[in-house]
């Protein structure tokens, strides 16, 4: 009866695998499932019919399954679960006592080649647990020469430490032989939670200041929190009217700025109040300046204590200007660049202007926009900025003591179709470009380009980080550039050109839509994190089913192995997606020892344009689940449906890792330490009605940015896990985590408190297209 039952069981998966595998084999993939099927198959009918070679049969199946894994996958075990998983499960019972003994007429309950091909595949698979081919060890061994003025790391008084971007601080009473100390000091609630109506890319994402003996952050909202460092009390609370809507694309705030005015400037005759403050850059665009001691609106700057960023930018339809990122203050001015609806529509964007405003009266000193680079004088009160500019809006950087601002320029909506561009217009020479302006006039300096002609929505999402390095053995001040690409560029500050070898690789120019064009070449840095190209033996699932059907989703998209495939309307596989390989969260620099820290991301995405019509032209368009698709691109010619690469289940088709850490050393431009960073646990599924259990080291997707200390330590949260992690710098060995009440999708920061205690702090509120698990807390640790 049993040997029946399973034969009945196995019959039915083969009836999906040789459908399934024929599928793959039609669409020019792998002819291994359907052989498997047919083998299955014959297996079952000598079940059936009570044949003890049945066993033998499959026994032989499962060492040719298993030279197949290891010819296609290595010996890396994530990859081994979806080749073998179901495979060995079937083999694993029928070499049970109570499927051997019917076939053999009760002679023996132990089958001797079957069984003794499972126990070896069991003690393999056992010796794989120990096993991980993935992590490159190594170790940075420059020796550390201070070079920051002593006592400025007891602060953090910058969105990314300082002006200069480096997420780095001095302090190191936290160490390497300590950390393991670390308990929660203080956990801080800050009630701002989301609800229905709000946008689904709701994401508590900022970074605190300290700095004037207070902590400050704000909320996805705009709220903004002053808290006492040591224990975390309230200090006092700005709340402003919540707009909540589910249009808009991105309901978050990653960080304040702060000023205080110089002491030549704070005469015992200047009020008290605003004389030092805490700038707030709003989701509906608007710069707000508050008092950083009470919380009260400064009215001396601007209106009442708000810039109104919608300024002479003519008629801005809904949710279509926003502000995301901490603003820039550097000297004596506040600087902004800004954020748009992307793909929302053809024409009439917002204009990528950067605008520095006066830090006391709010006055507009200059403005730049690609459009018009040569004309930074403020703009007349009855003028409109150019529309459809490329804009940056990652928080920019500063060289205070070189007068320079570094913008990130990314690219113009819409991203993924320029059918309409005008290849020789400042526009396009801007898109996706690093510039340098003059931080008191805003004149233009240099410019470079990150990626040309972008139609994969590619735009530069980091602030660039400062620093010098003795690379090569001459000193130079570089700026160093992350993008979704993966490439990190490292530029001479002052100049512009490439410090790190840049190569222009030919890329595809053929296909795509009719009328799209296509840049000819794209730059590649020497120091890159671009993942390596995808092939079907990339494709990824945790059963035989799954992966077939990701093996079949790539077989029929167009790919040509870069990252610079043309979208199309069949479809086309875009890897790294528009996530990117880096993203706000930046990259971490250790000036000190010239290192620096990164998670570089890998996931694919798939592009599909839609074609417009003139009786489509505002029509909205809907996923299966009733959401908008966000990239309709109204009036264009196109619109985009993108969506990431995954199975049924919701989990990515290619094998992880999809998160790693890494360590370079910036002497020599070499990645010394490579690593998996994140667990499965508290994952979201499809195919489990909660997260996810168990922890499996996988390599998770992190959306955050590392802090590097003086201790030689690397702290970072971001993983879609919900953990708190920190690692050797040296080395890149995990040295201590705590698990967190939800997602940790922030940067972290430290400082230390006038109890002479140094904290570190991150925000632990979830992320909403990450589907991690949703909070409100502010944590900070300190040693026991």
């Amino acid at each position: 009866m049993i040997t029946k039952l399973t034969s009945i069981v196995m019959a039915i998966l083969v009836i999906a695998l040789l459908y399934m595998g024929g599928q793959l084999l039609l669409n020019g993939g792998s002819a291994f499932y359907a052989m498997m099927g047919a083998g299955l198959l014959l297996t079952a009918v000598l079940l059936f019919r009570k044949q003890r070679s049945a066993l033998t049969l499959y026994a032989v199946l499962m060492w040719i399954t298993l030279a197949w894994i290891v010819w296609e996958a290595g010996f890396d075990k994530w990859q081994w679960i979806p080749r073998g998983d179901l495979f060995g499960v079937i083999g694993l019972w029928l070499a049970m006592p109570w499927v051997v003994r019917p076939l053999t007429r009760g002679e023996r309950r132990f089958h001797p080649l079957l069984g003794g091909t499972v126990a070896i595949m069991v003690l393999v698979v056992i010796g794989l647990c120990f096993y991980d081919p993935l992590p490159q060890a190594g170790t940075i061994t420059n020796a550390r020469e201070p070079v920051n003025e002593p006592g400025a790391e007891n602060e953090w008084a910058a969105y990314g430490g300082t002006p200069a971007g480096q997420r780095f601080s001095a302090l190191k009473q936290i160490s390497k032989a300590n950390v393991s100390n670390l308990e929660v000091a203080w956990e801080y609630h800050t009630g701002d939670m989301r609800q229905e109506s709000d946008a689904t890319e709701y994401t508590f994402e900022a970074t605190p200041l300290k700095a004037n003996d207070m902590l400050y952050l704000c909320t996805p909202h705009n709220e903004v929190h002053a808290l006492n460092p040591e224990s975390g009390a309230v200090k006092w609370k700005y709340t402003p009217e919540k707009n909540r809507s589910y249009l808009q694309q991105h309901q978050t705030c990653r960080g304040v700025s702060y000023y205080a005015a110089p002491v030549a400037q704070t005469s015992s005759s200047a009020p008290a109040l605003c004389r030092k403050r805490i700038f707030n850059a709003t989701t509906d665009a608007r710069l707000i300046a508050l008092d950083a001691d009470s919380g009260k609106r400064c009215p001396d700057f601007g209106r009442d204590g708000v810039v109104d960023l919608r300024a002479n930018m003519g008629e801005i339809r809904p949710h279509a200007l926003m502000q995301t990122s901490a603003p820039l203050v550097a000297g004596n001015l506040v600087i902004v660049g800004g954020s748009v609806m992307d793909n929302g529509f053809e024409k009439g964007n917002p204009s990528g202007v950067i605008r520095a405003y006066d830090a006391q009266s709010g006055r507009l000193v200059w403005n730049f926009d690609p459009a018009t680079p040569d004309v930074t004088a403020p703009i007349a009160a009855d003028k409109r900025y150019p529309q459809d500019t490329p804009v940056a809006w990652a928080t920019l950087s500063a060289d205070v003591k070189n007068g320079l601002v570094y913008v990130p320029f990314g690219n113009a909506s819409p991203d993924e179709v320029g059918i309409e561009r005008d290849a020789d217009s400042n526009t396009e020479k801007f898109r996706d470009t690093l510039v340098a302006l003059d931080l008191q006039t805003g004149a233009f300096k240099w410019r470079y380009q990150s990626s040309h002609h972008d139609l994969w929505d590619r735009d530069n999402p980091s602030q660039p980080s400062l620093l010098d390095i003795d690379y090569q053995g001459q000193k130079q001040p570089v700026v160093i550039l992350p993008t979704k690409t993966g490439n990190l560029f490292v530029l001479n500050r002052l100049t512009g050109q490439p410090v790190y070898p840049v190569n222009e690789v030919k890329v595809s120019t053929e296909g795509g839509v009719p009328g799209e064009k296509f840049a000819a070449t794209q730059p590649v840095s020497s120091l890159n994190f671009i993942p390596q190209a995808l092939t079907e033996k990339s494709m990824w699932g945790i059963t035989p089913f799954d992966q077939i059907a990701c093996r079949i989703d790539f077989h029929r998209l167009r790919y040509d192995g870069n990252p610079w495939t043309p979208a199309t309307e069949a479809g086309t596989l875009v890897f790294p997606g528009n996530i990117g390989v880096f993203n706000w969260g930046s990259v971490a620099v250790d000036p000190e020892r010239q290192m620096l820290i990164a998670a570089p991301v890998r996931l694919a995405y798939k592009y599909n344009l839609i074609k417009r019509t003139p009786q489509t032209a505002t029509e909205r368009l809907f996923t299966k689940d009733g959401q908008p698709y966000w990239n309709e691109n109204f009036h264009g010619d196109y619109a985009i449906h993108i969506q990431q690469l995954a199975s049924g289940l919701g989990i990515p088709c290619i094998a992880p890792p999809w998160g790693r850490l890494v360590g370079v050393d910036l002497k020599t431009g070499k990645t010394e330490w490579l690593r998996r960073i994140g667990t499965t646990k508290n994952l979201k599924t499809t195919f489990l009605p909660g997260r996810f259990p168990l922890g499996f080291p996988m390599g998770m997707v992190a959306h955050g940015g590392p802090l590097l200390t003086a201790g030689d330590l690397v702290f970072h949260g971001a993983t879609a896990d919900n953990f708190f992690r920190a690692y050797d710098s040296t080395t890149g060995e995990l040295l201590w985590q705590t698990e967190l009440s939800a997602g940790a999708q922030a940067t972290p920061s430290t400082y230390m408190g006038k109890d002479g205690k140094q904290y570190v702090v991150i925000a632990a509120g979830g992320h909403g297209s990450l589907g991690t698990k949703a909070g409100d807390s502010m944590v900070a640790f300190r040693l026991k």
